[in-house]
């Protein structure tokens, strides 16, 4: 039955309601025009942040939102690392009350963030805390400090880039993410490649904004995106994890970067052409196999997805279009309104935000003293080479290291490869190779894998390693097939 909205109670005015439930209203007039008026311009907005560029005069190119973020860092100059600093040391001081002072005993935001916190934590916090506060000294003060820690190959290739631009994308994302995300695009969005995605991946067709995100600003935006989109009951627990894990793909402008590294840059539109096709489909088989699949389909508040939830709108038809946008207009109608959005987006990100960052450089930059400094990654490649042998890939034994060092910073490969280049001389098709599989393994330890980690997504530590052995074994096949006949 159709409901007049001034019939509906406030609590059925659920701005994040699910999208199904949005045809049971109907927005009276004033109302109305507030949802087309809201659902316009905050769309523009939205969409021209994350996925418009801006040329600059060299040549080069960024997304505005990469220039938003970018400038916004720039302002605190190299006082940005004391900042960190702060940050990291408070996380850590935080969760050492929460879990071995209070113990549990109180409750509010900040305690509860900790709750679940394991000795785990503790190790990679306290070592995210050391190796920021090393890094930050021997940078700004001059202070000597252990090649291990600030090597431009560990924690230089970890903080200035990563940690310093994350901490960046969470706050001005969360400005910008309720634009993208509740005011009706996702609606539109969902229902044209809901009868693509649900069959293909078993996803939501909404998850297309998620992986497009990735790939055109930051992989690490796109897990923040899902994460958002999981609290606010949009996925269930399985649509998160298979999202998380298999759309956040690196971005254009980092993968110009490795193909450029690699040697093999005038073939750049081709090479990334051919990894957006087998993101793809490796996610086909991703989802249906463990650990993915063992997954519940529960959303965040604990309500289970019924089984005419997913096979429903799996037909493209006629009304799929006005249905969408219908839905787009009822979202942006019963929004909270743009300040509060914000408010609640800046709120969430400034809570998970001292966590995340700890974790990218404990994590990260333990992960790339692990590559650097022992033959792990090393005798972990002995694994694949049989794989490379049966594949036919060029030079299977030099590159062979390359396909496991992923796991710590997907830009290892081919700097592993570039040295091993130093004294063996790899064919080009084997650069094309290593770019390929490095481009679509996206978990590591550097930055996604830590994110997903960090903001409490339910997905444990041993399943992103399986999902990342899967990934490479699934990749290396199909970027053999593509050196042997596109190249």
């Amino acid at each position: 039955m159709i409901m007049e909205i001034n019939e509906i109670k406030k609590p059925l005015l659920d701005p994040d309601m699910p999208s199904a439930e949005l045809d049971d209203i109907k927005l009276d007039g004033p109302k109305k025009t507030l949802g087309i008026v809201l659902f316009i311009i905050c769309t523009i907005i939205g969409v021209a942040v994350f996925f418009c560029s801006i040329h600059h005069a060299d040549g080069s190119s960024e997304t505005i939102f990469s220039f938003l973020y970018n400038g916004f860092l720039d302002l605190f100059g190299s006082a940005i690392y004391w900042i960190l600093s702060i940050v990291i040391t408070g996380n850590f001081i935080l969760h050492i009350y929460c879990k071995y002072i209070d113990k549990g005993k109180h409750s509010n935001i900040l305690l509860d963030v900790y709750s679940n916190d394991s000795v785990v934590h503790t190790l990679f916090f306290a070592l995210g805390m050391i190796y920021v506060i090393v890094y930050t000294a021997w940078l700004n003060l001059g202070v000597n400090a252990p090649e291990v820690i600030v090597s431009d190959l560990t924690g230089g290739n970890v903080i200035p880039p990563i940690c310093k631009g994350v901490f960046g994308i969470i706050l001005v994302g969360a400005v910008f993410m309720p634009f993208l995300l509740n005011y009706g695009v996702l609606e539109i969005i969902g229902a044209i490649l809901e009868p693509l995605m649900r069959p293909l991946f078993k996803v939501p067709g909404k998850a297309a904004l998620d992986a497009t995100a990735s790939f055109v600003s930051s992989s690490s935006l796109g897990v923040l995106i899902t994460n958002r989109l999981w609290k606010n009951n949009v996925y269930t627990e399985k649509e998160m994890v298979a999202i998380m894990t298999g759309f956040s793909a690196v971005s254009i402008g980092f993968a110009g970067l490795v193909i450029d590294t690699a040697g093999v840059g005038d073939m750049f539109a081709k090479i990334y052409g051919i990894s957006f096709i087998m993101v793809f489909i490796i996610e086909i088989l991703m989802v249906r196999i463990p650990p993915i699949r063992w997954k519940k389909d529960v959303y965040y508040n604990g309500r289970e997805q019924s089984a005419e939830e997913r096979k429903s709108e799996v037909r493209f038809t006629a009304q799929t279009i006005p249905r969408g946008v219908s839905r787009a207009v009822k979202r942006a109608g019963i929004a909270r309104g743009v300040h509060k959005d914000i408010g609640y987006s800046l709120k969430d990100s400034v809570v998970i935000m001292p966590q995340v960052l700890t974790m990218i450089s404990g994590i990260g930059v333990s992960a790339m003293i692990v590559a650097e400094y022992t033959p792990v990654f090393t005798w972990l490649g002995y694994i694949f080479q049989p794989l490379l042998m049966v594949c036919q890939v060029p030079d299977a034994a030099a590159i062979a290291p390359s396909m496991p060092v992923g796991l710590a910073e997907m830009f290892l490969p081919v700097l592993v490869m570039n040295g091993t280049a130093a004294t063996v001389a790899i064919s080009v098709k084997a650069r094309i190779f290593v770019c390929l599989v490095s481009m679509v393994q996206i978990i590591f330890f550097s930055e996604t894998a830590t994110v997903m980690l960090a903001t409490k997504s339910p997905v444990k530590f041993w399943e992103l390693l399986v999902c990342f052995l899967e990934r490479t074994l699934v990749a290396i096949p199909l970027a053999a097939l593509a050196i042997h006949f596109l190249f």
